[in-house]
This record gives structure tokens, sequence and C-alpha cells, in this order.
């Protein structure tokens, strides 16, 4: 019995020992060095990436200056590994049921004979082209990324500026910023949804081209798409403090030649402190002023955004059909500010003030789009949307004394907007050369309805036709573009007269390659901009006991010329970007105020010119050790604003401030974002001044993190100004919740499936302009 039980013991033990054994050799290392065929140099920055048989990726790591990378924990099976490197012929290592570590010892790779058409070369794995730049993310910066948005903030782009805790893309000094994913536009929750590990590279178009309108960078996004199968992700961010998150949902199912997807997102905000304070300065007919002060007190604020998309995809190797519906909305119901306004001259001088907005909007959209690949490298794209827009603004506004109420102000707006968009391009590439031409037709109609004690009721109509041809060419190492577009604006109210208006829009750029993995590029354009609808509309609404706000029917387009110089910079981890820009815009449409009888009107009008003289330089550091990579921007704005009865300048200095380490599954980022002013008119409207602190684990779909909106400071504060003559204001807004705001985030991804290189899509058209007036203090 004893010998039974003894032999027993011993074969579980054996059992065990083998379990063990099996369980510490399910990992193993791989390591090598990647060299130059001929003279056996190390290449550095060579992107290694592992992945399974099937093509799902694994890991990546970054060569040293020595050649060298490691891949440490990695489970033992079959593989794939995968060197690329900009200038070279990328190689593959079939590894087939490896169970123990590997030294792939030295690993050659051969120059590329291919030579890439105008390009200018850099050990980073990016590519600078005349109007953007092709970037390959690397190993390490997939492995420190739980989406698209974090993917681009690892890149540390010049201009762009990224918060992965908010999930937002925005610019240093304001523009559009247009998403596409493999050349479909799609919107900001599209790229959240996207796993880093299906990013081939991120095409990053800081100069686009005529066919992009008035956006000022173009982010596409080339990824694998699947054949079959498909995925789900969750991206989930939110404070267990207040009650403020983000969240996110996506799928997508392929088959064959046809994709399904679907992305829902969610944006909520509920704070109980936000407040403002107010100095202002109103002057009078007689020459005697007025000076109060709003002290604030803590409000409400409440908002809710929501965003659907589905679409539907067929594409082969010559044509592509993309059909998306959209559907965004918002409901804000509370933006409130109360307080005490104090005469300064007579403080025992004091009423009640209390400022109430709400506003909601629903944007139902449909985007139709045809690509047809024709012979000898031509294409022809036609696109159409279609939005209706809704919208319903209320404001109200009281002054009190003693429960006595003395001003009583009421305004709701309802507005419905109804537009096409049409655009067809057509491409041919001839060698090195490229030529484009393309004509886009927006036709708007817009019914609003203004009920402020009466009701005043607006029908517009608005047209703009935009033609244009381009022609990319290169002479040795310079790229060159050439591109002109007319442009026709019509504009017409019911019971009152229109305009019509035609401009020529010319756009050069040329683009230097030099020594040293370096370029200078200047580019030279001219910009037509039209009137909004909203200040168009000839409708006068109350802004409080002594100011009203006019429309402006008779404002009219004006040109915008802009001159901008670029030089970069890119040597082994360091990087650098220096940028200056002059802006002169004469008859710009800028905000005016005059005095009417006893109320002071603040209204809009073509005035005599504004201009911008900017610079901004950008370092980039890393990555360090494969460990730490920082980013450091500053710059400077001067704002000359000449208004048909003011002269005003002002000069504006900002900074910004990035950095990220990653140790295996371990990430950090530090983001300092001080205020970009901007300066138009008469207005200061102030930039965020924010910064924020971010850990990070990942584990193979699963990601975890914390962390938290400006944590080195008890407030949040947006300062704007006004410097009229007649009434001027200093104004700071303040949100307590959006200060040490502590925030979790939870990112799951699950695909299955192959992949194969889809087509692009080269469109990008919507209509987000409500078409309202709204007013505020």
């Amino acid at each position: 019995m004893k010998r039974s039980v003894f032999k027993r013991a011993a074969i579980q033990m054996l059992l065990s020992c083998m379990v063990v054994q099996g369980i510490f050799a399910l990992d193993i290392e791989i390591k090598g060095k990647v060299l130059q065929s001929g003279d056996r140099a190390p290449v550095e920055f060579a992107n290694v990436v592992l992945q399974t048989s099937d093509s799902v990726f694994v890991t990546g790591e970054v060569t040293d200056r020595q050649g060298s990378f490691v891949m440490n924990s990695v489970p033992a099976g079959d593989y794939r590994v995968i060197i690329t490197c900009i200038g070279f012929e990328p190689q593959v290592i079939e590894l087939e049921g490896e169970t123990k570590n590997i030294d792939l010892k030295e690993i050659l790779l051969e120059e590329s004979a291919i030579e890439m058409e105008g390009v200018t070369v850099t050990a980073s794995a990016t590519t600078s082209k005349s109007d953007r730049k092709l970037i390959y993310p690397s190993g390490r910066q997939v492995n420190a990324s739980t989406n698209g948005v974090d993917l681009l903030q690892q890149l540390m782009l010049p201009k762009v500026q990224v918060n992965p805790l908010q999930h937002t893309i925005s610019l240093i000094g304001g523009g559009e910023v247009q998403y596409r994913i493999n050349g479909v536009k799609v919107e900001i929750q599209d790229i959240i949804a996207l796993k880093p590990a299906d990013v081939i590279r991120i095409e990053y178009h800081d100069n686009p081209g005529l066919r992009y309108g008035n956006a000022e960078v173009v982010l596409d996004y080339i990824v694998h798409r699947p054949e079959t199968g498909g995925n789900i992700g969750i991206n989930s961010g939110n404070s267990p403090v207040y009650e403020w998150g983000n969240n996110y949902i996506n799928g997508r199912i392929n088959h064959k030649k046809s994709e399904f997807s679907v992305n829902y997102g969610v944006m909520h905000r509920n704070f109980y402190n936000m407040w403002r304070d107010n100095e202002e300065t109103f002057t009078f007919a007689d020459g005697s002023q007025l000076k109060r002060k709003e002290v604030g007190e803590p409000s409400h604020m409440q908002m809710l955004t929501q965003n659907l998309n589905a679409s539907y995809s067929y594409q082969d190797g010559k044509r592509m059909f993309n059909a998306t519906v959209r559907y965004n909305t918002n409901d804000q119901p509370h933006g409130d500010f109360k307080g005490t306004l104090i005469n300064v001259a007579n403080p025992a001088d004091q009423v009640r003030m209390e400022d109430l907005s709400s506003s909601k909007y629903y944007r139902p959209a449909i985007d139709l789009y045809y690509q047809q690949n024709l012979r000898q490298d031509q294409t022809l794209v036609l696109n159409v949307v279609g939005t209706y827009n809704y919208s319903d603004n209320t404001r109200i506004y009281h002054e009190s004394r003693d429960n006595i109420l003395l001003t009583d102000v009421n305004n709701n707006t309802i507005g419905k907007k109804y537009s096409v968009i049409g655009e067809g391009i057509y491409e041919k590439k001839m060698g090195n050369n490229r030529i484009s031409a393309g004509l886009k037709h927006t036709q708007s109609f817009t019914d609003n309805e203004y009920r402020n004690g009466q009701n005043f009721h607006t029908e517009m109509t608005q047209m703009e036709s935009y033609m244009y041809a381009e022609f990319r060419g290169k002479v040795q190492k310079l790229d060159y573009t050439l591109g002109a577009g007319v442009t026709r604006s019509y504009f017409g109210q019911e019971g009152g007269e229109g305009y019509q208006n035609y401009t020529f829009n010319p756009r050069i750029v040329l683009h230097l390659a030099l020594p040293g993995n370096s370029f200078i590029r200047l580019k030279s354009d001219i910009v037509n901009t039209a009137p909004s609808l909203s200040n168009l509309s000839d409708i006068e609404q109350t802004i409080d006991s002594l100011q009203i706000q006019r429309g402006n029917p008779n404002l009219k387009p004006y040109l915008n010329y802009r001159n901008e110089l670029t030089y970069e910079l890119q040597k082994g981890i360091f990087y650098a970007n220096v940028w200056g820009m002059f802006e002169y815009q004469p008859k710009a449409i800028m905000d005016e105020k005059y005095l009417d009888g006893d109320k002071i009107v603040q209204t809009w009008d073509n005035q005599q010119s504004w201009q911008r003289l900017a610079g901004r330089s950008t370092l980039r550091v890393g990555p360090v050790k494969q460990i730490l990579t920082m980013s450091l921007t500053g710059g400077v704005n001067h704002y000359i604003s000449n208004g048909n009865h003011y002269n005003h300048t002002y000069t504006n200095w900002f900074g910004n401030v990035d950095v990220t380490a990653m140790y295996k599954k371990m990430m950090i980022n530090v983001g300092i974002q001080t205020n970009w002013n901007w300066f138009y008119g008469e207005t200061l409207n102030g930039g965020e001044n924010i910064h924020y602190l971010m850990i990070g684990y990942r584990n193979k779909s699963l990601s975890l993190g914390a962390g938290m909106i400006n944590p080195f400071v008890d407030n949040y504060k947006v300062e704007n100004e006004n410097r009229s003559q007649y009434a001027s204001y200093k104004k700071n807004m303040y949100i307590k919740e959006s200060s040490r705001l502590l925030v979790f985030n939870l990112t799951y991804n699950f695909s299955f499936g192959r992949t194969f290189k889809g087509e692009q899509k080269r469109l990008n058209n919507a209509d987000n302009d409500s078409g309202v007036m709204s007013t505020g203090k």
C-alpha cells in the first residue's frame, strides 16, 4: 500500500515537473543584427516586426546603433520576421515550430534598386514628398499605442496636437483636420477604432493640394483590410469622480470584396462648477462711461454628444464604391452662467445676472462615392454628399434687483439647412509628373426662425462652384506644384438683393531636397473665403440691457494671401522643423461695434485688412535607448487688425511639450500645451492652457490606463477679450472639474481574418455649418 502511494506521488511529481518545464518553455527570445549587404555597416532604425504565419501582429522592435534588436517573451510557435527600412529591400524570415531561443545573427539588407518618385529618404522610416510625408510606424510605436489616436501621439508630428486622454486631435493655431482610412473620408471615432498593428503607414499631408479645399492637414491611415472575418473594438474613458466620459464601440465585417462597418461614439459632460468673471466698459454717445464687473458663481454645464456611422464598401482592382450614412447629434441643456454685476464707480449699485443657454442639433447625412481606375494611370472619382442640419438654440438673459426683473431677454432660434455637395476629380500620372483637375459645386438652402418677442423668418440660398487644375513635376532635386482654381459664389436672401462673385485662386509650391536628409519648401497661394450664412442673416437679437446683435446681408467674399516657408532636417534620432508664414486678408469679414441711439450694436463688415506674421519651430529627440521620445515646440503670432474704424495689434507666444516613455508593456505620456491665442477684428479668443499625465499597460488586445488632466493646477481657465471703443470686455471662464480630473481608460480589440490591400477614396466633403446666428456674452 505504501509502495503504491509512493509510486502515485512520484508520477504526480514527474508530471508536475513536465508541466512546469512546459510552462517555462513557452516563452522564447528572438534576436539578430541588421547590416547593409555591401560594407556590412549597421542599419539603424530598421523596423523589425514579428507576425504569426497568418499575418497577425505579435510584437515589434527598432534596431539600435549597432543594428541589433531583441524581442523577449515570445510564445513558442510559427512566426514570420519582417525587416524593413526606407532605402532597402524588405527581408522576410520564416520561423517554423520554434521552441528555443533564436539568434538570427547577421541579417543583410540590399539597397533598394527602385528610384522613389520625388522623395527625400530619411533613416527614421519617413518619406518626405512635396505635399506630404509617408510615415511607417515602428514596432515600438505600435506597442505603445492602443488606437489610431495614440499612434499619432507617438509619432509627434509637427503642428499636430494629440490628447490621448480625451482622444482628440487638433492643430496648433487651429484649422481643419481631415481624417481618412485608405483614402476614405472617416470621422474621429473611426480613427479611435483602428488597431495600431493594422496600420501600414500614415500619410501626413501637411501641404494638401487644391482638391482638399481649405483643409490645413490631412491624415490618411493606410491599413490592412480583412478579406474575411472582421473585428470588434471598445474604447472607453471615464472619470470616477465627475460625470465625464468618452466611450466608443465599433464593428466591422468583411466578405470577399465587401465590407460592412458600424461605429458609435458618445461623449458626456455634467459639471456644476463652471463660472465666468468679466470686466466690461461701455462708452456712450455723450462720452460718459459705465464700467461694471461681473463676479461669477458656480453654475451648471451639461452636454451629450452622439455620433453614429454605418458604411458599406465594395472594391476590386479597378473600381470602388462606398456608401456611408452618418447621424450626429448634440444636446446641451445647460450652459449656464450666474453672478452679480457691480458698478465699479458705485459698488453699492449691484444687480443679479443669469445667462442661461441651451442648444441641440441633429445632422443626418449620406455620402456616396465612386472611384474608377482607368488605363494608362488614370483615375476618375465622383462624390455626392447630402446633409440635413436641424438646430434649436435658446438663450435666456435676466438682470434683476431685489427680485424685480429689470432686463428680460428670451431668444430662440430654430434652423433648418439643406445642402448637397457634388464633386468630380480626374487624375493622370505621367512618369514622375502628375496632373489633376476637379469640379465641385455646393448648393445650400437655409430656413431659419428667430423668436425674441417677435417672430422673424428668413430664407437664404447659397451656392459655390469651384473648378481647378493642378500639375506636379520634378526637375532634378526640385519638386514643383502649379495650380489654379476659379470660384463662383452666390448668395440670396428672401426679400433682399443677392450677390454674385468670381475669384481666381492660384497656387505654387517649390520643394527642394537638400543634402543630409533635409529639405526646404516654399508655398504661396490665394484662397477665397465666403461669408457664413449666420453672419449674412438680416436679423436683430438682444444681447443684454445695453447691446444688440445684427447680421449684415451686404457682406462680400474676400481673398486670403498666404506665403509659407518650411525647413526640415532629420539626422538619426534628431528631427527639427522650422516654419514661418505671412498671411494677408484685404476686406476681411471681421466684427465691429457702433452706437445706434441708446444701444451698442455688434455686427460684421468687410474691414480694411487683417495680417498675421507667425513662426514655429519643433525639435524632436528619440527614441533614446528605445524607451524615451520627447518633442518641444515653440512659436509666436503677431496680428495686425485694421478695421474701418479701428486699428489693433497683438503678439502671442506659445509652446508645447510632449514626452512618451515605454518599457516592456508599460507606457507613460506627459503633455503640456500653452495657450495659442487668436486675434481677429477686435476680439481675442484665448486657447487652452492644458497639461496631462497618463500611464498605461498593454497586454495583447487589452489595454488599461489611468491619467489626470491638469494635475498641477486647481482650476481650468480660458481668457477672452474685446477691444471695442464702445463695449470692451476682459472675460475669464473657469471649469473646476477640468482640473485634477482623474480618468480611467480601457481598450479592447478582437479581430479575425486575413488582410489585403484596399483601394483609396480620394474625396472628403461634409457640411457642418448650421447657418444660424447665435448670441452670447
